[in-house]
């Protein structure tokens, strides 16, 4: 797919250099000029990462459309990466936003009450609304929804996934604490600076509404991630929601699948290869030479006969 901008450009210069007719070029077609050149350069590499993009979304539908016949279900991805299309070769960062929360609800309310929902989620979280929205809509839905989380899901992307009767994840994938934001501070934490002045006097005003916003914040999240987690926890779920939403860790930390299921949440590791696959047809940025290289294929034990061998004796 990089070399089709110079293998449409060879194939038009062939095409001009072919047409120049006679010695004087009269009596031919329309010969190149090295600017000609560079401008249908220019052009093609312009329209290459559209190219590039539909390509991508071809895979993507046939690979959902592999799941879904595989189980029965629906499958919507939410997947928030820096992708290749970009301005001024410039990436894109993605967060959950309305725009979401609009095209995923629309997806859930284009599913039969009777379809099981499959949602894969790779986020660092995003706007508190329309996760919530999302994750109502999802709690909503009549038949079994589930979440796969190849990565992580972070902040509202773990909102999303408390609202699924079972959450997948891969054995080293991550969820995050769900305490509200305000800004670049935790709720949490603002609270608990006012609360640590003796004198309120001492305080100025624009701090007291920061934390008199914090208060509501964290109660309102506490109240809804209780109802989402009450009919899979009954009466742990409160002792879960605090633990969750009030600032227990800092706001990035990492609950791994050991701490998920200490909280009785409804953890797999059966995470199926396609989930996988699917996540290859998300790429990060080309621009510069990948941090992590490695040849992509599984390799195992030699006493298996699969996988490739390692030579001792070679060089």
């Amino acid at each position: 797919m990089r070399r089709l901008p110079l293998v449409l450009l060879a194939a038009v210069v062939s095409a001009g250099c072919a047409g120049q007719g006679g010695p004087d070029g009269a009596a031919g077609g329309y010969a190149f000029s090295f600017f000609d050149v560079f401008w249908l350069l220019f052009i093609l590499s312009a329209f290459q990462p559209m190219l590039q993009q539909r390509i991508l979304a071809a895979q993507r539908t046939r690979a959902i459309r592999l799941i879904e016949k595989r189980r029965g279900s629906r499958v919507v991805t939410l997947i928030h990466r820096q992708e290749g299309l970009s301005f001024l070769g410039i990436p894109f960062a993605r967060y959950i936003d309305i725009d979401d929360s609009e095209h995923l609800i629309r997806a859930i309310e284009l599913t039969d009450d009777a379809i099981p929902l499959d949602v894969v989620l790779h986020t660092p979280g995003g706007l508190v609304l329309a996760a919530e929205q999302i994750a109502k809509a999802l709690a909503d839905h009549p038949a079994k929804v589930t979440v796969f989380v190849p990565h992580y899901a972070m902040s509202g992307g773990t909102l999303i996934a408390l609202a699924a009767d079972e959450i997948v994840m891969a054995p080293s994938a991550v969820l995050g604490p769900v305490d509200p934001q305000l800004g670049q501070w935790p709720a949490r934490s603002i609270v608990a600076a006012v609360e640590a002045k003796t004198d309120v006097n001492e305080v100025d005003d624009e701090t007291l509404i920061l934390a008199d916003v914090s208060r509501k914040a964290l109660r309102q999240v506490k109240e809804f991630v209780e109802e989402l987690l009450r009919p899979k926890l009954g009466d742990r779920a409160p002792e879960v929601a605090e633990r969750l939403s009030q600032g227990t860790w800092t706001h990035d930390f990492p609950i791994t699948v050991e701490l998920a299921r200490s909280l009785g949440l409804p953890v797999s590791t059966d995470l199926p290869d396609e989930v996988r696959a699917i996540m290859e047809l998300y790429p990060q940025p080309r621009n510069q030479r990948p941090s992590v290289e490695y040849i992509p294929m599984p390799y195992r034990r030699p006493d298996t006969g699969e996988g490739p061998r390692s030579d001792r004796r070679g060089d």
